[in-house]
């Protein structure tokens, strides 16, 4: 059996921090999400043994892989897991605090080669060996910054060259229960820098020509309304005709994510489109993607504690499908729309909101 590898973790900076601070259930979401996001950007055959609140662990059997082998693998977790953070806020429908402060999360690495061994509990796969326990203490270092490359002598004896040219390799040591570890690290923030421009799309009307509107006044604050009406969660709760929705992806909302919405006669598949915010007002837009009609939502607030929403629903600008609707869709829709701004009255003072 083979008793040497490469030891791997990926650590999320700010963690602890972030999930004391902030509302437990995103924060635990958005974890969630950035844990799966690393494991998927695994491309050197790295192994999960266990993933440990806000970290990874990872391994190889075997010989070391060529240092710029493992930057690649280091390179892509950093870029996927600061690509998601920077769409996400780009994105966001939230308003609290886990979704406001996720995108200053950061990202360390720790790479060690030394002797393991694994063991199986149940359906579990467990390692077990004195590089286990240094690759965990090398988490706690002197280091001040939050975001770099940490590389032991066992895979680095000397600082490299040949990387990027903005690398700057430090040397220190980690005082372990096995002796003292010596180990070079480097920054990675200025790889920041290479992530492309993330631009939010906007509202998905063109060439389309609005057929109906309905419009509501509420007894709340917008944020209230905004959870209630935006919430895909929330969405059978008060949509007449919607019995059942299933989330097709994104743990949290955002402009992107996509719902599979099981009606009385059948089902339609909706992703949002668009989305703004301010104070005194939130717009977002949903597209049916059968279809490509769309339904906008305008939410205004009027008094600190009074809100109006309004529904503009957009079809295709075609003379015949703007016929068709009118003879056949357009008294049923907005009977429908009408019956999800009475049913909104009672779910908006339902809505409970973490108090700041």
């Amino acid at each position: 059996m083979e008793n040497k590898g490469l030891l791997f973790i990926p650590d999320i900076s700010g963690f602890t921090k972030f999930v004391n601070e902030t509302e437990i259930e995103h924060s635990r979401l958005i974890i969630q999400e950035l844990l799966e996001i690393l494991i998927n950007a695994n491309e050197i055959g790295l192994e999960v043994s266990e993933i440990e609140g806000d970290a990874i662990l990872f391994y190889k059997f075997g010989p070391p892989p060529q240092l710029s082998e493992i930057y690649k693998q280091v390179e892509k977790m950093f870029f996927s897991f600061h690509s998601n953070l920077i769409a996400y806020d780009h994105r966001k429908y939230c308003q609290c605090k886990a979704c406001m402060s996720a995108v200053d999360l950061s990202l360390k690495v720790i790479t060690h080669y030394g002797e393991f061994t694994g063991y199986n509990v149940k359906q579990f796969n467990k390692l077990i060996g004195k590089d286990i326990i240094v690759a965990h203490q090398l988490l706690k270092n002197d280091i001040q910054q939050h975001e770099y490359w940490l590389v032991t002598n066992n895979l680095l004896p000397a600082q490299p060259t040949g990387f990027a040219q903005w690398m700057n390799w430090e040397s220190s040591s980690k005082k372990t229960e096995s002796g003292t570890v010596p180990f070079h690290y480097t920054l990675l923030s200025k790889l920041k820098d290479e992530i492309p421009p993330d631009p939010l799309p906007g509202p998905v009307l063109y060439n389309k020509v609005k057929v109906l509107s309905v419009s509501s006044e509420y007894e709340t604050d917008l944020i209230t309304l905004f959870h209630a009406s935006g919430d895909f969660n929330n969405r059978e709760r008060w949509q007449a005709g919607v019995t059942k929705v299933e989330e097709v992806n994104h743990f949290l909302p955002r402009v992107g994510m996509r719902c599979r919405s099981i009606l009385d006669n059948g089902e339609i598949i909706t992703y949002s489109s668009s989305y703004s915010y301010t104070d005194d007002k939130i717009e977002f837009g949903e597209i049916e993607e059968a279809s490509g009609n769309v339904a906008y939502f305008t939410l205004e607030k009027l008094a600190r504690m009074k809100s109006r929403l309004t529904i503009d629903y957009y079809i295709e600008k075609k003379f015949p499908k703007q016929i068709e609707f009118k003879l056949i869709r357009k008294k049923k829709l907005l009977k429908m729309y009408q019956q999800s701004l009475l049913n909104l009255v009672g779910l908006v003072k339902e809505i409970q909101l973490p108090v700041d």
